[in-house]
């Protein structure tokens, strides 16, 4: 048997990949979080799969639904929110397959700050302006930061930046970007991307925060700071330069 890890995407379920689709029609046991999957992803489910909802359930439980299964010579689809290789409590996961000898493998999905950025219908790198991409989060209900991995340190290159996971904390996310970003910066909230119940905020480093307190905003959200979310004017990009050699 296999545990095929699968990123289901931001939230709507036609934003699966191809290949997760078909996994996930043909597993014998899912697993998947209730509270992140889109529950029109289960329709897609074997009638005879067993389903398991791991909302309340801890590391070792969901270890025991992964030896149960091997043991029983089922293939196992592990549905994550999003995609797999950020945020996504995997490698803990896989760190216990591994040393049981368990086969595994994995599957990307679109990650939440993709579906941002169409939500908003930006590209986040824009020639001479924004070339690079942070994601991170803050370090305040959850597992510990780096100590390096400061907002301030990692702002100080005016790179795109994108926080998961922070939206409550946004009054801190905006003090702490200011010294490098400056209060005209254009910053944007996108919550529920791509679901029925989208958000979409758009300001400045100075507004933002009021904006999201307004909109009564908590945790299911990313918040982008970066000069490419408003840029205008800007030159076109070498790569379908006219003067680029062929």
């Amino acid at each position: 048997m296999t545990v095929r890890f699968v990123g289901a995407g931001p939230g709507a379920p036609d934003l699966i990949t191809v290949r997760g689709q078909r996994l996930l029609r043909e597993a014998a046991v899912v697993l998947y979080a209730g509270s992140l999957v889109p529950a029109e992803l289960l329709a897609e489910c074997r009638a005879d799969a067993r389903l398991v909802d791991t909302q309340g359930l801890d590391l070792d439980a969901i270890e025991a639904e992964f030896v149960a299964a091997d043991a029983g010579g089922l293939d196992v689809v592990r549905l994550h929110s999003g995609d797999l290789s950020i945020y996504s409590a995997v490698a803990e996961q896989l760190r216990r397959l591994e040393a049981r000898g368990i086969d595994h493998e994995l599957v990307p999905g679109v990650p939440a700050f993709a579906a941002a950025a169409a939500a908003l219908g930006r590209e986040l790198t824009v020639p001479e302006v924004n070339q690079s991409v942070v994601l991170t989060r803050l370090a305040r209900e959850a597992s510990a930061m780096p100590p390096r991995e400061t907002l301030d340190n990692l702002g100080r290159a005016g790179a795109l930046i994108v926080l998961h996971l922070a939206t409550h904390l946004v009054d801190e996310v905006v003090a702490e970007l200011l010294p490098n970003y400056g209060s005209d910066c254009p910053a944007a909230v996108v919550a529920y991307a791509s679901q029925p119940g989208e958000v979409v905020l758009r300001g400045t480093l100075a507004t933002i925060a009021a904006q999201v307190t307004e909109a009564g905003l908590r945790r299911t959200a990313v918040i982008l700071v970066g000069r490419s979310l408003a840029a205008e004017g800007f030159r076109d990009s070498h790569l379908y330069s006219c003067t680029r050699p062929r």
